[in-house]
């Protein structure tokens, strides 16, 4: 293939604007009020669930913090339990260890530094131990409401199956969402396509028959039947 071919059948693979618009028109029709599946009630919970959650499903974070939030859902509440306390709420996470430490120490840092309040600027939230780019985007955009994408496998496997934001890596794709989709989904885009990639676009047999954008979508090796 030549370098112009090369070139020429790169952006062939990416969705145009208007088809942009129309994916993303779609599946707000579907979901027209998305939101995490992540239980919580306050940023500060959200922040802990969210930090719980790396390399961990929703499904579990939740069986632990339906037991944790009632009886500590501050960060005084949970430096009162101690590391040892919070493990034996949280024991049924993957690398509970580490996140049990992680969390009392950013408990710690709360307190001492923040009034006991979850800061809403990217800096000061990956200043707090366990917290990635990624964790500070899901509480940025679903606690705060900034316009911040978090992209996980999920969402980095959507965007390059169907053309929406190609990129060699997570950094990559976010930047690339962040131009790309238009102002009006921006705050949402995030939970559409996470939702998209979980239940619809999976990683191993993505359900192309029961999909709303199989039209649109660039992925070459489509599934017929749901």
């Amino acid at each position: 293939m030549s370098p112009v071919a090369s070139v020429k059948s790169r952006r062939a693979r990416k969705l145009s604007r208007a088809e942009i618009h129309e994916l993303f028109s779609r599946l707000r029709e579907l979901n027209p009020k998305p939101k995490t599946e992540l239980e919580y009630s306050t940023p500060f919970e959200l922040l802990v669930a969210v930090a719980l959650s790396a390399q961990a499903t929703d499904v579990g974070v939740n069986k632990a913090t339906r037991k944790l939030f009632p009886v500590a859902n501050t960060p005084e509440a949970i430096l009162a339990l101690g590391e040892d306390g919070l493990k034996r709420y949280i024991n049924t996470i993957g690398l509970f260890n580490a996140k049990a430490a992680n969390v009392i120490a950013a408990c710690r840092i709360l307190v001492e530094k923040h009034g006991s309040q979850v800061p809403q600027t990217r800096e000061e939230l990956e200043a707090l131990p366990g917290v990635g780019r990624k964790t500070a985007n899901v509480v940025l955009n679903t606690a705060f409401g900034q316009p911040a994408m978090a992209v996980d496998t999920h969402i980095f496997r959507v965007s390059n199956r169907t053309g929406l934001a190609p990129g060699k890596d997570v950094r990559a794709v976010e930047d690339n969402l962040m131009k790309a989709v238009p102002a009006e989904f921006l705050l949402d885009a995030h939970h559409w396509l996470i939702l998209h990639g979980r239940y619809v676009c999976k990683a191993r047999k993505p359900d192309c028959g029961g999909c709303v954008i199989a039209d649109l979508c660039r992925y070459p090796d489509k599934t017929t039947a749901a």
